[in-house]
């Protein structure tokens, strides 16, 4: 199949930084639902953090149809974190992917960076392609849960952080 006339956009954040287009979550959400089992149930609102937290974003697009996303952190220089790469069934096997993590790749707040990490539960195949290797000496994670403070707990932490 040919996929010539599918149109990737660099956002920052929500935003567009090479196309009139602005990100639409719900159509985040349903690219999830469809390809991406570990991001399915993601909210609308916590998305919304997530994308206006990274940069870069790139989405890819069959005219209106989101088919493609992935997002990154950086600091710039030391490391960056690629995140949340999907392609719709309908369109992997077309090197869609491959550009789209290649994409993240070139983007100024990534290309400079010392590494590069990524995570992913059965795609390794498909980073090894690209050029990521397995890393066995980082291999640490925090599963981090929400923290709920009291008005009078976080009186107290903001009085000690002032002080």
């Amino acid at each position: 199949m040919d996929f010539r006339h599918v149109q990737f956009c660099l956002h920052e954040g929500l935003a567009a930084a090479n196309s009139g287009r602005t990100i639409d979550i719900p159509q985040v959400q349903d690219l999830f639902r469809v390809a991406a089992f570990w991001a399915k149930d993601r909210r609308a609102e916590d998305l919304a953090i997530a994308i206006r937290n990274s940069n870069p974003v790139v989405t890819v697009w069959d005219g209106d149809h989101l088919i493609g996303f992935a997002r990154a952190a950086s600091d710039g220089i030391f490391r960056a974190t690629i995140w949340d790469v999907v392609v719709h069934p309908d369109y992997q096997g077309a090197g869609l992917g491959r550009k789209l993590v290649e994409t993240v790749l070139m983007h100024p707040h990534v290309n400079r960076v010392e590494r590069v990490y990524l995570m992913t539960t059965n795609q390794q195949q498909f980073y090894k392609r690209i050029g990521f290797e397995e890393n066995q000496t980082t291999t640490m994670v925090l599963f981090n849960k929400p923290v709920t403070l009291t008005q009078e707990d976080w009186a107290i932490a903001n009085k000690d952080f002032h002080t």
